[in-house]
């Protein structure tokens, strides 16, 4: 089993799960929002934040950025997709306070030339979206940058995962079991998977969770997960289609924490007795 570094972090088993919160567009367009949300996963003991970047007349046809769509921000689905998207000004500002704040930040790049704009700020990493999961050349011009990849398999065959992984090769990989919904039905999410990617693949696994609750994301650790990564909001109630299928601050330190009390809990998988269970041990058993 191999293991990837993240910046100045291991990820792999035997270390210590790396925890992302995913930020995505859950900013609604507002760097201010975007800086709360960078507070709270570093108040919380997140590792990192992610965002997306996409250029917007690459990755939508001009017939879908003109459908009338009544938002915040306008009547077309252009004017939402424009207002969601952070320029060079608001990702120098992201850099420099997720910096302050001593957490590191990356973002999922939906075409090449946003692979190019986000290579500018040097990340530690790049997440590969699910949806780009079947884009060879996306996949290519990622694994351009010499970064450590983490790929997102949801709405994906395994034989698409295959493939993927052909493409990419398995050189600082991590790759996360999904499922694409939003949320994600808890009957769904399919954890045995897991395990079966890690046999699989030779790699680090994680867990992209998009379902409602903490209980599924700590089960994807007992099963293995290296990883997780979680949308997170300030308010679940708040404008934005990722919104419902996130997790609010006092939500993402309790996840949080009971990743690390599982991940004490799961101990060595060596059967001893330990020093606390022998004075019971001496009190209630007749024949030792």
């Amino acid at each position: 089993m191999t293991e990837v570094k993240i910046g100045n972090q291991i990820v792999g088993k035997g270390h210590p799960c790396y925890i992302v919160g995913e930020i995505g567009i859950n900013h609604n367009g507002d760097l201010g929002v975007a800086r709360k949300l960078i507070d709270c996963a570093a108040l919380a003991g997140a590792d990192a934040v992610k965002f997306q970047k996409r250029t917007l007349d690459i990755v939508y046809s001009p017939e879908e950025l003109s459908k009338e769509r009544e938002t915040p921000f306008g009547t077309t689905n252009g004017d939402l997709k424009k207002a969601l998207e952070f320029g060079e000004d608001e990702y120098q500002g992201i850099e420099q306070y997720s910096k302050s704040h001593d957490i590191a930040w990356l973002a999922s790049c939906w075409d090449e030339a946003s692979v190019d704009f986000i290579e500018k700020f040097s990340p530690p990493a790049y997440k590969i979206a699910s949806a780009s999961l079947t884009d060879d050349a996306l996949l290519r011009h990622h694994r351009q940058t010499g970064r450590p990849i983490i790929l997102s398999t949801g709405m994906s065959t395994m034989k698409q995962v295959d493939h993927a992984i052909d493409v990419l090769g398995t050189n600082d990989l991590i790759v996360l079991h999904t499922t694409s919904a939003y949320p994600a039905n808890i009957n769904d999410l399919n954890l045995r998977v897991i395990p079966k990617l890690a046999e699989r693949y030779q790699v680090p696994i994680g867990y992209s969770g998009h379902e409602a609750g903490l209980a599924a994301t700590l089960a994807a650790v007992a099963l293995g997960a290296s990883m997780v990564e979680r949308h997170i909001t300030l308010d679940r109630a708040m404008w934005g289609s990722d919104q419902a299928a996130s997790v609010e601050p006092q939500g993402l330190m309790k996840l949080i924490r009971d990743i690390r009390n599982v991940e004490r809990a799961l101990g060595d998988g060596n059967k001893v007795v330990t020093d606390a269970e022998v004075p019971i041990m001496k009190k209630l058993r007749r024949v030792g």
